[in-house]
């Protein structure tokens, strides 16, 4: 089947461009000796985090607990959950999860230590422990240095758990700055901050087995670093509006887009499509104008959307659409986008080649 016979809305991935970005950020990695643990909450998708570890990545990293029993079903053995577990159901899941495969949790303080650690020595088991450091986005995480030395030694102390290192990530490098030009200089004090924290751990006798940092615009640059061990990018899978109107890639390198159909003409400058937020998400970027970039329609802008509609302003090209027409819009922010859909539809050279579910999607708990 064609890509031009599908009903629409759809999600849509180009199979060429997104095997392209996956070997990419591999040899990057490769290259520059760090480990590669991509972050599999941009596409949801078992078969493309396979795709990912044949292409020699260590593990792969989630967010929600429920995104890693996924999976694990679907065969993946190594797994860091990058957020904060709390309560006895969620750990009774990690119990059980950690008997199928190695997972690796984060702590960010003792309250959240000393939990884990009543809920795996009481049965005799241990996880595997990172400390989250927070290197200015501001969310999660310790500070750097002393305050993440302390939480450290408390995680040794506790028993059932293993202390294994520190990561951050550096989600500010996109809020803070215009384009990846401009980032050079904050890449590498989120470096020296994680660098800096591990070598005091280790002159107080504190063993470092990982310093690990994530997030796709900084990648690059981080691989000039020393002393960093892993890198944990997500959205280069895909790319989308955000990492284009940052500088990251190029338009053409992005491998997700969602098609839709032109369903009303009111006025020569306006035309609206049949996806709005509950397709693309409502995200917005100062790095995007508008609610993603359309592709092949110049002077076309995603004005604005409802749950249902989609607004695209013709102003700078009046009529340039019509009622049937199909329009092919790259989303601001993927990983929102991808989360919303049951199905991705992959395809190559037009033609549909294979049809994934998006098993991991709305597994918020």
């Amino acid at each position: 089947m064609h890509l031009d016979d599908l009903d629409t809305p759809v999600a849509v991935v180009d199979l060429d461009k997104l095997e392209l970005n996956v070997r990419e950020m591999a040899l990057l990695m490769r290259e520059a000796g760090v480990r590669l643990r991509p972050h599999v909450k941009t596409h949801k998708v078992p078969a493309i985090a396979h795709m990912q570890l044949r292409e020699g990545a260590v593990g792969i990293t989630v967010a929600k607990l429920g995104e890693a029993e996924v999976m694990a079903s679907a065969g993946i053995e190594d797994i860091f959950v990058a957020y904060p577990i709390w309560g006895e159901a969620k750990w009774e899941r990690l119990r059980m999860l950690s008997r199928r495969a190695r997972v690796r949790v984060s702590v960010d303080s003792e309250v959240l230590a000393e939990g884990l650690s009543e809920a795996f020595s009481r049965h005799g088991e241990r996880i595997d422990v990172l400390v989250k450091v927070d290197t200015g986005l501001g969310r999660t995480g310790v500070p750097p240095g002393e305050p993440t030395l302390r939480l450290a030694r408390k995680v040794e102390k506790l028993s059932g758990l293993n202390f294994k290192g520190i990561f951050t990530h550096e989600g500010h490098i996109i809020r803070d700055f215009g384009s990846v030009e401009e980032v050079g200089e904050a890449v590498r004090q989120v470096a020296e901050k994680m660098r800096g924290t591990a070598e005091l751990m280790r002159r107080e006798g504190i063993e470092v087995e990982e310093v690990s940092v994530g997030a796709t615009p900084s990648a690059r640059i981080m691989c000039g670093e020393e002393g960093i061990t892993e890198q944990r990018p997500g959205t280069y899978a895909f790319y989308d509006a955000m990492n284009v109107g940052f500088g990251v890639v190029p338009e053409e390198r992005v491998a997700f887009w969602i098609t839709c159909t032109v369903v009303s003409t009111p006025a020569s400058d306006r035309a609206v499509i049949d996806g709005g937020t509950k397709v693309f998400s409502s995200a917005r970027s100062s790095k995007v104008d508008g609610m993603g970039l359309i592709r092949g329609v110049e002077g076309a802008r995603f004005a604005w959307a409802n749950e249902e509609h989609g607004v695209l302003d013709l102003s700078s090209c009046p009529g340039a659409l019509r009622i049937g027409d199909r329009v092919h819009v790259v989303p601001v922010h993927v990983c929102e986008a991808v989360n919303l859909w049951d199905e991705l539809v992959a395809v190559r050279n037009g033609e549909v080649e294979a049809v994934w579910p998006v098993l991991a999607r709305g597994k918020v708990r």
